[in-house]
């Protein structure tokens, strides 16, 4: 490969860097030097002269991982493009309501038996999605270790734990749980767990995956750096799931533990059903592909992906691609026509995704504008003030396109969706816990126990129980002392 010899101005002190010169040093990495130098790329060696070997290694194998050609057509996508508005013929989805007859009742009383039955046979695995960092949680560290019980501050990551525990016990079952990380969080991770002795489960059940990073740009397509050896890099987004599972080996490695379907949610959701039985028996009764909870939108410009049905294929869009009549559409018993807001917990079956890895039909990319600390060309890190950045991110919903058979359930937002997502304000850690009490204080009112309320319907003090006492409504009911008085602060 005859390389040309031309320098490459570098904003720092008026030096330049020879292309060559990286090249030199690192002959077996030539062809991904010369993509950086040909996508424009360059400066991401304008402190090459000033690093440390060990640094300019982490650098190159940085640029190696890179697909500079992948890059500039998402920039270019991101930058050129406008918003479109949905086209197609859009309709509302099939959903399963929450039981209110006895038919509806009944079949959700069978569909739990199936889930059951495929639950004792080991056929479900857990995967949870948890390549986020805390940082809008003001932790430094990934978001799952944040503490989030109203009473004993358990971390997101115990709490899912001891749910899964619960499960086992009830089932008398080791449940493979696999947990997706990001290269930024992944170490971190994995000594968490080691550190809390994996929260009591078999180290050997848990399964730590990496999923696909991308670098962050400028608005005009540069690559960032946050120090003078480092391309900012982000994870790939929740899609990448599906591209991880397959490269990382770990539906081979399901298949070898006899696992049919995985039961699949992200790490910020504290009131998570972890494999909820009906959810999983009404997936294997429709012999579903991909299935979905939702819940109903709280109001019609509510801030929520949308499941739709365009032109005979489920979809779930941005709120922002409804026409504004669509958004404000109503039936005929009032109720919202595009009412079904996505909460990321899903059913998938195996061999679905197994046929999807092997056609290469992965989710495409999106890009977020976000803002993003870098260093300027003098050395300097910047703490920009607005949006300076593209983060590109997949979406695991976007295969749902992919999907011949499906199961869309509804459930109720106050029972089993409360994100941890901001530090203050909606979904953060104090709307979460105070989510969590309610649904503990309706819980003991069901079974007889006086729980009082403020006028917006918060429980007045703090509950918490833990998955091995009660997993569930019914099982606290069966446990529970019914002359227990409640004074404020209860912890079972």
């Amino acid at each position: 490969m005859n390389l040309p010899n031309s320098l490459i101005d570098s904003p720092v002190n008026n030096k330049t860097l020879q292309r060559k010169t990286p090249e030199k040093e690192y002959p077996a990495y030539k062809s991904y030097i010369k993509n950086a130098f040909d996508a424009g790329q360059a400066h991401i060696f304008r402190w090459w002269n000033e690093i440390t070997p060990s640094e300019k290694k982490k650098l190159i194998s940085q640029t190696a991982s890179i697909d500079f050609c992948l890059i500039k057509d998402l920039v270019n996508d991101a930058l050129l493009k406008t918003p479109q508005p949905v086209r197609g013929n859009i309709t509302p989805p099939h959903i399963i309501p929450i039981p209110k007859n006895d038919f509806e009742k009944g079949t959700a009383q069978r569909a739990k038996q199936i889930g059951e039955g495929s639950l004792r046979k080991g056929e479900v695995a857990i995967l949870t999605v948890a390549g986020g960092d805390g940082t809008r949680l003001g932790i430094n560290g990934p978001k799952g270790t944040f503490p989030i019980t109203p009473i004993v501050r358990k971390s997101i990551f115990q709490l899912h734990a001891e749910k899964i525990r619960a499960i086992q016990q009830r089932y008398s079952i080791c449940i493979p749980w696999y947990i997706m990380t990001s290269e930024n969080n992944g170490p971190t991770t994995q000594g968490f767990f080691q550190s809390h002795r994996f929260f009591g489960l078999d180290p050997q059940q848990v399964c730590f995956f990496t999923q696909g990073m991308l670098p962050v740009v400028d608005l005009q397509g540069n690559l960032l750096m946050d120090s003078k050896s480092n391309i900012v890099m982000s994870p790939n987004g929740h899609g990448g799931t599906i591209i991880a599972l397959g490269e990382k080996g770990i539906l081979d490695d399901m298949e070898r533990r006899g696992i049919k379907h995985i039961f699949y949610h992200q790490v910020d959701n504290v009131l998570i059903k972890i494999a909820d039985p009906i959810f999983v028996g009404y997936h294997l009764m429709n012999h579903a592909e991909m299935s979905l909870k939702i819940v109903k939108k709280c109001h019609p410009e509510e801030k929520v992906g949308i499941v739709v049905n365009i032109n005979g294929h489920l979809q779930v869009i941005e709120y922002s691609e409804l026409s504004r009549e669509d958004m404000y559409a109503k039936k005929e018993d009032g109720t919202l026509t595009f009412n079904a807001a996505n909460i990321a917990v899903h059913m998938m079956n195996i061999e679905f995704l197994k046929k999807v890895h092997q056609r290469g039909e992965t989710p495409p990319y999106h890009a977020a504008i976000k803002r993003v600390p870098y260093l300027n060309e003098n050395g300097m890190t910047i703490i920009p003030e607005k949006n300076n950045a593209i983060k590109f991110e997949s979406f695991i919903f976007d295969i749902l396109k992919h999907v011949q058979k499906s199961v869309i359930m509804e459930v109720l937002r106050e029972d089993e969706f409360s994100p941890v997502k901001n530090m203050e304000g909606e979904n953060s850690p104090a709307t979460s816990r105070q989510d969590m009490v309610n649904l503990f204080g309706r819980w003991l009112r069901e079974a007889g126990i006086s729980i009082p309320t403020d006028s917006q319907g918060n429980v007045i003090g703090l509950i918490e129980i833990c998955p091995s006492f009660a997993l569930d409504e019914d099982e606290l009911r069966n446990k529970v002392d019914r002359r227990l008085q409640f004074n404020g602060n209860l912890n079972l």
